[in-house]
């Protein structure tokens, strides 16, 4: 089987289990890892991951199969960055939807969702550990059932949602709340790509957290 993985961001933390996968398969595959649309030969299966262009229906045709793997429970939770969104909003458990790219936003056909709890002590890395491995389950899926799959369309009578992309600005602390109350907002922010940073006397500060004596 031909297997392309598209992922925007060569710094992206997704880019080393999509490495131990492709490592651990590409006896049986072959499989590539490109940054842009441009770079894709064609083949068999398209996964979508951590996508920042616009890959649109003629993109597409050069594959079988398109997929999208997007962290909510779909239709609700379309467009950026979900699992954040929701981890600030207080959830303890998300959806991972694996589903068909199509034109408009997250709205193909789901091949799979699978659900995991995020522990309300959790940092970034942590989450973004059984996050991906839940992805890597599920490109698994995909590639195991690709000849037998029968898609399931979205629920047509639940109205979607959609989450705006994230900016820098939805990293800055408020400085009047307490740290309890932004806990969320904090611990989801990746120090090294997205800080959480606070404004105080004139000046900027980023703000690292950091677990310490952890069983």
């Amino acid at each position: 089987m031909k297997i392309s993985f598209l992922c925007s961001d060569s710094e992206h933390p997704v880019n080393s289990y999509l490495y131990n996968w492709i490592e651990d398969n590409s006896t049986e595959h072959t499989i590539e890892l490109v940054r842009e649309k441009s770079e894709l030969s064609g083949g068999d299966i398209l996964f979508l991951i951590s996508c920042s262009e616009i890959i649109n229906k003629k993109d597409r045709s050069f594959y079988t199969k398109s997929l999208v793997l997007h962290a909510s429970d779909l239709p609700e939770g379309r467009g950026w960055s979900p699992h954040i969104w929701q981890i600030v909003e207080g959830f303890n458990e998300i959806t991972l939807t694996l589903l068909e790219a199509e034109d408009k936003v997250d709205s193909g056909d789901i091949w799979k969702k699978i659900r995991l709890k995020i522990p309300n002590h959790a940092l970034w890395d942590e989450i973004n550990h059984n996050l991906f491995r839940k992805e890597i389950e599920l490109i698994d899926f995909a590639v195991r059932n690709f000849d037998s799959i029968v898609p399931t369309p979205q629920n047509t009578d639940i109205e979607p949602t959609y989450y705006p992309k994230r900016t820098p600005l939805d990293s800055k602390l408020d400085i009047s709340k307490s740290i309890e109350s932004q806990f969320n907002k904090i611990r989801v922010c990746d120090p090294n790509r997205f800080p959480a940073y606070l404004e105080i006397h004139g000046k900027k500060f980023k703000l690292t957290l950091e677990k310490v004596g952890d069983e």
